[in-house]
């Protein structure tokens, strides 16, 4: 079998290569805290799509640092109350899709809330107020600024908050709330079921924004994680400051998120992949100490993995 990382058998036992900040988890309290404390004046809007079957709304709500943000919701008009919810996350720069990309798990009785990212392709708020790039990149995002201020700390803590808010719906089974999403969503996923623990589920796929210091390592800061090697060009271009900088990363490194996770996991990786190089995803993987299943695909790249979309949706149902 072509290999672009490590052998299997290695990559099952690897623990990632990128520091891990001393404070990390008190950096993460304090986050979680600030959450908290938002009043986030949720708000319910019918949206012009309608269907027979299914209610469509666009949620808003405020996140942290006073951002509103945009989640598509869909709920079931026949489905027994309460009933199961999925949140969806949506790709690097993308948005959270087509309505009638939700009717399938609204068809059996779930409820779906589909968030975009602030900042990216979607209708959420952007605050800004950070010094340094942000023309490009959100990965380094607020670098040059207090860890506070990482853009992604942010949207991590808009992912957990969609979670709750969904818990709370009087028609969700807040024991039922699962996660899912691919490539950036996949690492939103395990950031959202690691910041609301009480995400029964979780089923990320080919995650983003994990062992960024590896990517680096391999020659594969391109395409996805391509603004690394922009930030050094511009703001360290002799390396001086390199640890300093991948240990900042650090707070914003799911690898080191997925050990809070409590929910059962349901992972997906293509061992061919160049974008999210598959060691960055074990590094994850191995760290997440919960009932969990892997499902490797050996020939296949950043890309569609067939069935997937349907193993997630039996894993959720059972």
């Amino acid at each position: 079998m072509p290999i672009i990382d490590m052998p299997l058998e290695q990559l099952k036992t690897y623990e990632g290569t990128n520091p891990r900040p001393a404070d990390f988890d008190e950096y993460w309290e304090r986050a979680l805290a600030e959450m908290h404390a938002v009043d986030a004046q949720v708000e319910l809007v019918p949206s012009r799509f309608q269907v027979p079957t299914a209610e469509c709304f666009d949620l808003y709500f405020t996140g942290v640092k006073g951002a509103r943000i945009h989640a598509k919701y869909v709920r079931p008009k026949q489905a027994k109350e309460p009933h199961p919810a999925v949140v969806m996350f949506h790709g690097y720069s993308g948005h959270a899709g087509d309505w009638s990309d939700k009717l399938a798990y609204a068809s059996i009785g779930f409820s779906v809330l589909a968030m975009d990212c602030r900042g990216q392709g979607g209708s959420s708020e952007d605050v800004g107020g950070v010094k340094g790039n942000t023309h490009h990149g959100h990965i380094i995002r607020g670098l040059e600024d207090h860890p506070d201020e990482l853009l992604f700390r942010h949207i991590f803590l808009d992912t957990a908050q969609l979670a709750g808010i969904a818990m709370k719906l009087p028609e969700v089974d807040p024991d039922r709330v699962y996660a899912a999403g691919g490539s950036q969503g996949g690492g939103l996923t395990i950031a959202c079921a690691a910041l609301e623990p009480r995400v029964k589920k979780l089923a990320p796929i080919y995650p983003f924004l994990s062992d960024y210091k590896r990517t680096w390592d391999m020659d594969l800061d391109q395409e996805a994680y391509g603004e690394l090697r922009t930030y050094f060009r511009y703001y360290d271009t002799l390396h001086e400051r390199e640890y300093e900088v991948f240990e900042k990363l650090g707070y914003i490194d799911t690898q080191f998120l997925a050990e809070r996770i409590k929910g059962e996991v349901l992972m997906s990786v293509g061992l061919m992949d160049t974008i999210c190089p598959p060691s960055t995803q074990f590094a994850a993987y191995n760290k997440m100490n919960t009932k969990k299943r892997l499902v490797i695909y050996p020939d296949f790249r950043h890309e569609y993995l067939p069935e997937s979309s349907d193993r997630t949706m039996q894993f959720f149902l059972e």
